[in-house]
């Protein structure tokens, strides 16, 4: 059977999942969309609760999809967020928060999701064991941040709440200023890290500052302002990554 109807009740459920933040989280449910993302939560061991592909998914997509739900292109496109549909996405569980030991990155208003996917993207790539953000941040389960977190959030372990609680990290905490501070290249990055970023244009508020052990700056040319928090973000975690593999 095709779904053919925005009004039928499955495709609202999906629908709202995709636009609606507070309703992922009552639901603790997310969509995520397109083969590479599907591949990534499958290969994470997730399993999702429902496969969703449109009419003219290619064959070679539709072989993700177990028990597969079809519907029209039409309502395809209406469920989900990207300009150019893939013809695939699936519902799946909000994987549950882990307990991690290793390096850690704190959000603080971090408003963009492209931006939040990134930085969480990043930390994946250089074996990162946590993303937390506080309320103020993008959700990270939005179908923009996961199309940026290309899969990095499968490997890793991503906390939203409502404040972060910094002064419970065990391990040395490093925000980066424009101006002022120890030179990336010459800080000690040693230890347990946990990288402090703050809100687009604003940096990290002076509360959050209290807490910081270090305070680094990027080195670079003269007359430039400062980097997009995340590529400073994947600046750092290179950095802190490159020394310890030497």
């Amino acid at each position: 059977m095709k779904l053919t109807s925005k009004d039928n009740p499955k495709v609202r459920h999906w629908a709202k999942l995709a636009s609606d933040g507070r309703y992922r989280k009552s639901e603790g449910r997310a969509l995520i969309e397109g083969p590479h993302l599907i591949q990534a939560a499958l290969q994470a061991g997730i399993q999702p609760h429902a496969f969703l592909v449109s009419e003219k998914t290619r064959p070679e997509m539709a072989t993700l999809a177990s028990k597969p739900v079809l519907m029209s292109d039409r309502v395809f496109a209406s469920i989900v967020d990207a300009e150019t549909p893939q013809g695939i996405a699936a519902e799946i569980s909000i994987p549950a928060a882990k307990a991690t030991s290793g390096d850690a990155v704190f959000l603080e208003g971090v408003q963009d999701p492209g931006n939040v996917g990134a930085i969480i993207r990043s930390a994946a790539a250089f074996g990162i064991g946590e993303v937390v953000l506080d309320q103020a941040c993008a959700d990270p389960w939005s179908p923009r941040a996961l199309r940026a977190g290309m899969g990095g959030h499968f490997a890793l372990s991503v906390r939203q709440q409502a404040r972060l609680e910094l002064n419970t990290f065990n391990g040395t905490l490093v925000c980066t200023v424009v101006r002022g501070g120890t030179a990336l290249d010459k800080a000690d990055l040693q230890g347990r890290l946990g990288w402090i970023f703050g809100a687009e244009g604003q940096g990290v508020s002076p509360e959050a500052a209290r807490h910081t052990d270090l305070r680094v700056t990027i080195p670079m040319v003269d007359g430039s302002e400062s980097l997009n928090v995340a590529a400073a973000a994947a600046v750092c975690f290179y950095d802190a990554a490159r020394r310890r593999a030497v």
